[in-house]
């Protein structure tokens, strides 16, 4: 079902700022290995290691397990907003 004369503000964009989320998952990871964090996320090393470098966006899994690892919102992981 479409949505009629629905408009959306140029402001708003849709594209994901997967080198920001990066950043701030390396962020949370701190001085833990990437392969202890991969470990925990259920992902390999070089899979995180992607999405800390902004080359591939987290899974809605792995934002969960984020979420409750670090006990921060998936609105600041994913767009830097509390």
């Amino acid at each position: 079902m479409l949505c009629q004369g629905l408009t959306v503000p140029q402001s708003i964009s849709a594209k994901a700022d997967l080198e920001g989320i990066g950043r701030r998952i390396r962020t949370l990871r701190g001085n833990l290995l990437q392969e202890d964090a991969a470990n925990f996320l259920g992902i390999s090393q070089g899979q995180l290691s992607k999405i800390e470098r902004g080359k591939l966006g987290p899974t809605v899994e792995v934002l969960i397990r984020l979420v409750k690892r670090f006990g921060k919102s998936a609105d600041w992981i994913l767009m830097g907003q509390d």
